[in-house]
């Protein structure tokens, strides 16, 4: 179609090419399966509304389903001086004539197909998205429940801390994890109403039903706004967002792991299937997967902030910079985030803790400084004395070369029978039971068990919506073909 009855003229080639590009097979594919699915749903609902004769619709469904089954090769090669849309819709014209191929367009516009096409895409992705980063929380979860008595030193400024367990490491990680669920489940959510009837821009004045165009593409409803719904983008800058909050949760899980995992550290262990060499230097056991799960996360922050720029100021109706140039970003960004959780699900599940060596370093680490401090505040001594005379007394043991506290003064007028011996590590642990430490990690645990177990059953209920809804139009779209005698495609894909 190079004409619009007004404009007479054509972009040039090169123009066009900056514009359209010039897509391969896979990408006319990738652009039309979306665009004939709406396609075959508006056609069910012309036909139930009485704005199409059931004779032109099932040569419509006919031709497109063909189409489809055939990958769209027809269409290869075929000029497309005003994009791959009109292209494919001046071959149906072509190939059915005006009176049937020039009535698809009936009661609708590119601009909702295109705000259409978007919200099922990013449903697509973020339904798979949530679903990798699910198995990685289930992963998190059970890892942290098998090493809750490993004991290792927490660090903060990259210095040892406190005591914790590894166990309890991982939990934390499921913790921050779980609010980036959340955030991506609820803009899942926000995809409920469909773009489509929504017209170029006002919706239009044709007997039509949204509502049910909405049902047969697995939406809940229709638009509640006309211009809403072809002019924002918003929940795919929210999208955006969720992943880049997941991704740099793993980006520093990533940093911790690889950190831990170096020979001054030697706390974490991978299998030679998560590590690799040197081209130069055969000792080299380098963990350069998680430098991968750490770089990942700056596709999608440099997404929502191309996507977010190219939207800022655009005026609040269809408009190319928010619906083509501001969405173009989106889906190789959200791509990285899942390969990011995809990498960490493996690194997660095969990262050995070395328990001996995390042992060893929170024995000789003096994290339990402040444990031996908190027992004499609770013995009676003011908690700034107690500070300082454990701090005094690590200062000691360092002079003296020792690697553990062994002996405390304690202050004239402490309290008789003051003690500062402490049980095993695993003890000392344990007894960390306040403020969501340590000692609460298993009911932190069953908590983010629960959650997970409602994220997935929401999951599955968008899964389950989106099959059904499948299941509904392949049935509407069968059985206008049989009643025709047209039985093409009845078992391809539609």
């Amino acid at each position: 179609m190079s004409s619009t009855g007004r404009l007479t003229h054509i972009l040039g080639p090169r123009t066009r090419r900056v514009v359209y590009g010039e897509p391969d097979p896979g990408a006319i594919r990738g652009e039309l399966e979306p665009i004939s699915t709406i396609d075959m749903a508006h056609v069910v609902m012309l036909t139930e509304c009485g704005l199409l004769p059931s004779d032109t619709a099932a040569a419509l469904l006919e031709r497109i389903t063909r189409l489809r089954e055939e990958g769209f090769g027809t269409l290869h090669g075929l000029p497309a001086p005003r994009g791959l849309y009109l292209m494919y819709e001046g071959h149906l014209v072509a190939e059915l004539g005006a009176d049937v191929g020039g009535k698809l367009h009936t009661g609708r516009s590119r601009n909702d197909i295109k705000a259409t096409v978007t919200a099922m895409r990013l449903r697509a992705e973020l339904t798979d998205l949530l679903g990798e980063v699910l198995r990685l929380q289930a992963v998190l979860l059970s890892r942290a429940r098998a090493h809750r008595d490993v004991v290792m030193p927490i660090y903060t400024h990259f210095q040892p801390a406190m005591p914790i367990s590894y166990g309890y490491y991982l939990c934390g990680i499921a913790t921050a994890l779980d609010r980036d669920i959340t955030a991506l489940r609820q803009t899942l959510d926000e995809l409920d109403r469909c773009p489509l009837g929504a017209g170029a821009v006002s919706g239009t004045d044709l007997p039509i039903e949204p509502a049910r165009t909405a049902s047969l593409l697995g939406f809940a409803g229709p638009p509640l706004h006309a211009i809403d719904a072809v002019a924002a983008r918003d929940t795919l800058l929210r999208a955006l967002a969720a992943a880049s909050s997941a991704g740099v949760t793993l980006s520093r899980l990533g940093t911790d792991l690889q950190l831990w995992s170096t020979q001054e550290f030697g706390l974490i262990e991978f299998p030679e299937r998560l590590v690799g060499g040197s081209s130069a230097m055969p000792q080299k056991r380098n963990a350069f997967l998680l430098e991968h799960v750490k770089a990942k996360a700056g596709a999608a922050i440099g997404a929502w902030t191309a996507s977010a720029s190219a939207m800022k100021s655009a005026p609040f109706t269809n408009s190319i910079e928010v619906g083509t140039e501001a969405v173009a970003p989106a889906w190789p960004a959200l791509a990285a985030v899942r390969d990011s959780v995809l990498l960490a699900q493996v690194l997660v599940s095969g990262a050995r803790p070395a328990v001996e060596r995390m042992e060893r370093r929170t024995a000789e680490s003096f994290v339990t400084a402040t444990v031996i401090a908190n027992r004499l505040v609770a013995q009676g001594v003011p908690f700034r004395t107690a500070h300082h005379i454990v701090g005094a007394a690590v200062r000691e043991a360092i002079e003296s070369g020792a690697t553990e506290l062994t002996k405390i003064a304690l202050p004239d007028g402490a309290p008789t029978g003051t003690a500062t011996e402490l049980s095993s590590l695993r003890d000392v642990v344990a007894a960390h039971d306040r403020g969501g430490g340590p000692g609460e990690s298993d009911a932190a645990v069953a908590v983010l068990r629960e959650r997970l177990a409602t994220h997935g059953q929401r999951l599955a209920d968008h899964r389950g919506r989106t099959r059904d809804a499948e299941r509904r139009l392949r049935a509407a779209v069968d059985e206008l073909l049989a009643a025709h005698g047209s039985m093409a495609g009845k078992d391809g894909e539609r």
